[in-house]
């Protein structure tokens, strides 16, 4: 590992059970990453709790606190800049960020679907109402679009017959947080060879 590691800000917006495992993996003494702030667009939730008690610096930007989404994109793209990242990590944040943020950092994702299928919000019940045997976790750059950006990495995961959105969820989270974890690993190793 460098002398320095990769900066990660991670993006959160629930539970921060993601957050978790990449909080886990950066105290590794061979995670090539650290992990310099979190943030969020909604203030108190349990991520934020999570990174604050793994020491690390928080912010919250909720768009409710600003007149319009054009004030609430500078904000939160004047909020990352404060950190300096080298690589913007979303888990599970909520809210599609700007063009010119995405174009500035480097930005990675996870999404609960093998993509192209099934990009937005609901895309365990898109899979489950289109009868689909077979849907996945898929970790992808962050683009202009929703869920658009080019593919890194994915894993599949099988539907059962009796699948919910909730044993559909809690199996695609399994194999999400390590394939997560393992892509952040590779890209923070990339990044060092470029910078070294």
């Amino acid at each position: 590992m460098s002398e320095v590691p990769v900066r990660l800000i991670v993006l959160a917006s629930g539970s921060g059970s993601t957050l978790q495992a990449i909080l886990e993996a950066a105290a590794e003494d061979d995670f090539p990453a650290r992990v310099v702030a979190a943030g969020t667009d909604r203030p108190g939730c349990l991520a934020m709790k999570r990174a604050a008690d793994a020491g690390v610096p928080t912010f919250s930007v909720a768009l409710a606190d600003y007149p319009d989404r054009a004030a609430w994109d500078e904000a939160l793209a004047t909020a990352i800049a404060e950190f300096d990242p080298q690589l913007v990590v979303l888990a599970g944040f909520m809210r599609v960020i700007a063009a010119g943020t995405v174009a500035r950092y480097r930005t990675i994702n996870t999404h609960p679907s093998l993509l192209p299928s099934f990009p937005g919000a609901h895309a365990l019940a898109d899979a489950l109402a289109a009868g689909v045997r077979v849907s996945g976790v898929t970790v992808h750059w962050v683009d202009a679009g929703l869920d658009s950006g080019p593919i890194i990495a994915q894993a599949p995961v099988q539907v059962l017959a009796d699948d919910t959105e909730d044993t559909l969820r809690e199996r695609v989270q399994t194999i999400e947080k390590p394939l997560y974890v393992s892509t952040i690993r590779q890209l923070c190793h990339s990044l060092e060879e470029r910078t070294s």
